[in-house]
Formats: structure tokens, C-alpha cells, sequence
């Protein structure tokens, strides 16, 4: 779950659907300067599902010791040191399934998503957080990730339908880089970020080098992005949310009832290239 706080309580957003926004940037993502990624749909099918092992969990939100859901939060953008609000088991058990249930369809997608979890877990995460006898838990998940990561490439080379440079791990990085940014900017965005931010890593360029993408908040779900990456000169995307109201809350029971009693909203964001 993602949560954004409101006047009167918390916008709770889910991770399978924070992974469709980040789809629909990824779909609207090149122009004369930035490259579109290929193959096209196999890449888009990676960003878009990248969290969907979260359905069951987020379909049962829970709460923090301080009463709070129990989500990513603005707190938490650029690090990742919630672990000792994480039952560490039950964690790696949905990371593991995130990646699984795309590879099992398609290995491309599939390491896409191996690479992002990979990568949010050693380079993200804060191993100060985790009890240090649950280190070695972490350490052996990364270790079969690592494993399992060489068996999509192997079925990647064999696969006749994608070309020699679509099986590379330079452009197979490129497009890791792409969700890195695009799940990024949809987390900016279910979070109502507002300080100035990087889209993570630098992006691919059609003359095949690669840019940082800067992002400034202009108001509530309101952003622009420097260097461009789109073709329209601006955009808006939207995304469902459901509204909770109330700061805390005594069980995750109470939490879950308010959810599921809930509508389902559509929230915006707008993606500006010039602030005139």
C-alpha cells in the first residue's frame, strides 16, 4: 500500500495500481532525445506488473505501531528503513511472488522485475533496520535472486523473437533504468512529493548516451521534468485511491473496514515540460 495524507485522513493507493501508473509513463516515454523502449511490449508489461505479487496483501491493509497504515509514505522516498515495521518472512515472500508471476509468462518482464527488486534491496534498502538475525534470511533471497536472474537470461538468449541487441544486458539495464525512474515518478506522485528529486539513474538517449531527468514539484500532483522525456508538452495521467478518514487508528481492523467501505477515486497528476 501507498498512502498520501489528507486534510482529513489518508489517500491509501495500491501497489498494483501505483505499477499501472507507472505503466502509463512508461507507454508516453520518448521523444527526439529520449529512446522509447524495445521490444515495446514486453518492456510496458514489466513496469505495469511489477507489483502485482502485493495484490493480497494490500487487499488486508494493516497498521504501524503508531497507529498509521502501514504503507510507503513521503517519509520514505529515497530509502528504504521501514523493516522494523515488516514481518521480514512475509515480505520477501511477496517480493519472491512479485517477480515469479511475470517471469512464469514472460522471462524478459520477468527480469525486469528481478532487477528493480535486486537493486531495492541492496542498494535501497538500510540493513540497520533489520534484525540481525533476520540478515541472513535477506542475504539468502538475495543470493536465489541472483540465481534466478541467470535463468531468465538463459531463456532470454534463446528466445528467436527478440534481436541480439534486445538481448543484451546493456539495453536490458537501459529498460531496468526506465522502470527504475517510471516506478519512481509514480511513487512522487502517490505520495504528493513535494521537494525536488531525480528520477533515480540516468536515462537512455537516442544518441546513445544517457541523461539524468530532474523533477520539480509545482503543486500537489503537479510536476515538471527537466530534460523532457515525453513527446506532448504536457500530460495528465490518473489513478484510483480510496480516502480513509482519521490520523490514526487502534487496530488494522479498523484500518481494513474503512477501506474496503471506501469508493474507489480517481486522483490526477499533471506532467509539465515549461512553467511559463
Amino acid at each position: 500500500m501507498l498512502r498520501m495524507k489528507s486534510e482529513s485522513g489518508w489517500w491509501l493507493i495500491t501497489h498494483p495500481d501505483h505499477a499501472r501508473l507507472a505503466g502509463e509513463f512508461a507507454k508516453a516515454w520518448g521523444n527526439a532525445q529520449f529512446r522509447s523502449p524495445e521490444p515495446r511490449q514486453r518492456v510496458l508489461y514489466g513496469i505495469s506488473t511489477h507489483d502485482d505479487g502485493w495484490a493480497d496483501r494490500d487487499a488486508h491493509p494493516s497498521i504501524t505501531r503508531e497507529g498509521k497504515p502501514s504503507a510507503f509514505s513521503i517519509e520514505l522516498v529515497g530509502k528504504y528503513s521501514a523493516f522494523e515495521e515488516i514481518d521480514l518472512v512475509d515480505y520477501l515472500t511477496v517480493r519472491e511472488r512479485a517477480v515469479r508471476i511475470i517471469a512464469e509468462k514472460d522471462p524478459y518482464a520477468g527480469l525486469l522485475i528481478a532487477l528493480h527488486t535486486y537493486n531495492l534491496l541492496t542498494a535501497h534498502a538500510d540493513r540497520s533496520t533489520i534484525a540481525a538475525e533476520q540478515l541472513p534470511l535477506l542475504d539468502a533471497f538475495l543470493d536465489g535472486q541472483r540465481v534466478y536472474q541467470a535463468r531468465l537470461m538463459d531463456l532470454i538468449h534463446a528466445d528467436g523473437s527478440l534481436s541480439a541487441e534486445e538481448q543484451s544486458m546493456e539495453r536490458i539495464e537501459d529498460h531496468f533504468r526506465l522502470l527504475q525512474a517510471c516506478d519512481n515518478l509514480s511513487l512522487l506522485t502517490c505520495v504528493a512529493f513535494d521537494r525536488e528529486a531525480t528520477l533515480l539513474h540516468p536515462l537512455a538517449l537516442h544518441s546513445g548516451g544517457s541523461v539524468e531527468v530532474a523533477v520539480q514539484p509545482l503543486g500537489p500532483r503537479h510536476f515538471r521534468l527537466d530534460p523532457w522525456p515525453f513527446a506532448a508538452e504536457s500530460l495528465t495521467f490518473s489513478f484510483p485511491a480510496r480516502h480513509v478518514a482519521g490520523d490514526r487508528f487502534e487496530t488494522s481492523a479498523e484500518l481494513q473496514g474503512g477501506f474496503h467501505r471506501a469508493n474507489e477515486e480517481t486522483l490526477h497528476v499533471t506532467l509539465t515540460r515549461q512553467v511559463f
